[in-house]
């Protein structure tokens, strides 16, 4: 979609060196209060964000507060961590030193489903409190919904793909998303998802599939080793000579080989997901659209990866700021809006920030 000068819809207007003060400062900030300023550090970068960021012809505003973000924060510690720890470190601890491994056991599988069940409730009212602090035109959005049915779907979609040795996990992650946006709205007009697993399988198989290729490859190397004489070359190396450290250099060198290429095997198929699941969204007449290729996404965190190692660790301050550029530089919507219909959202403004999300350290733009 294209407003009447000609533009994107979306536009992101900002600049590394007008960020930069706001990032060291939050880094200051926070290492004096003892992370204590985490809180309200994220809301100073989300504003300075949001209101970088233009959608037609209005910028967004991010109206969400560090206070919101702490108190949600302690409460999930308090209601749910804290109990968690003390079930898994005492409780457990006890019934398996009493002899009751049957019990531990069922304790243990009753903490491992909780725990994915709170992380899908964390996912969606993560999205629910960001949309219902993020206003354009002076309009929110938000959720009536809980969240607590999103947490059930996301257990038992997640326990399914493990029973399927992961093969359904396309399906999951489609049908959770279209899930999730499905019960959030903005404003007057309700999001509709319809992303579908099809579309993005053959790249999931790819990266499925890799770790069984890798290991044959190693396993007919070694043995295409042995058969040329390659062993007895070995024997014949002194003791303590240069062979324990030619050995290590291999098996490292395999072991980042594989981590490495079943990383850029992932952002080959999350990269098709991902324009999938945004492609398949709509709100009223608007269609979106996200046109980031896999090489796009590879430079991001090739990128990232640098600009963290390189500056040993400070350069982290910057990563949301590339995160979120990135992401609007490849965000386009079609169709058109209404601006005489758009009303505010009757949604419920929830009080609290991201303390599930915080608490279980689950990552997301």
């Amino acid at each position: 979609m294209r407003d009447s000068s000609g533009t994107k819809a979306f536009a992101f207007t900002g600049d590394w060196r007008e960020f930069a003060p706001i990032a060291f400062t939050n880094l200051l900030l926070s290492i004096v209060t003892l992370g204590v300023y985490l809180f309200w550090a994220r809301t100073r970068e989300r504003r300075y964000l949001w209101s970088r960021t233009r959608f037609i012809d209005d910028r967004l505003e991010w109206t969400g507060t560090g206070r919101e973000l702490m108190v949600g924060y302690g409460l999930a510690m308090l209601i749910f961590v804290i109990p968690f720890g003390f079930i898994n470190l005492v409780v457990l601890n006890s019934a398996v030193m009493r002899g009751h491994e049957g019990l531990a056991g069922l304790i243990g599988l009753a903490l491992y489903l909780a725990f994915f069940f709170l992380t899908g409730v964390a996912i969606f009212r993560a999205l629910r409190y960001r949309l219902s602090r993020t206003l354009w035109h002076g309009i929110r959005g938000g959720s009536d919904t809980f969240g607590l049915a999103f947490g059930w779907s996301y257990l038992w979609k997640s326990v399914l793909g493990s029973f399927s040795l992961g093969l359904l996990v396309p399906w999951t992650m489609t049908s959770l998303w279209n899930e999730r946006w499905g019960e959030m709205s903005f404003g007057p007009y309700r999001f509709e998802a319809n992303a579908r697993a099809a579309p993005v399988f053959v790249r999931f198989l790819l990266f499925y599939l890799a770790p069984v290729v890798f290991v044959f490859a190693v396993i007919a190397l070694a043995v295409l080793g042995v058969v040329a004489g390659g062993l007895g070359s070995w024997r014949s190396l002194p003791a303590g000579g240069a062979a324990p450290f030619v050995l290590f250099a291999v098996v490292a060198g395999f072991y980042v080989l594989f981590f490495v290429v079943l990383g850029l095997i992932a952002l080959v198929y999350y990269a098709a997901y991902f324009r999938e699941a945004v492609g398949a969204l709509r709100l009223g007449d608007l269609d979106f659209a996200f046109t980031a290729t896999t090489r796009d996404w590879i430079a991001l965190f090739a990128g990232n990866i640098a600009l963290v190692v390189g500056t040993l660790g400070i350069g982290q301050i910057f990563v949301g700021y590339r995160n979120w550029s990135f992401f609007i530089r490849h965000m386009h919507a079609y169709g058109e809006i209404d601006l005489a219909s758009l009303t505010q959202s009757t949604t419920r403004r929830p009080g609290q920030g991201e303390g599930l999300l915080d608490a279980f350290d689950i990552g997301a733009i």
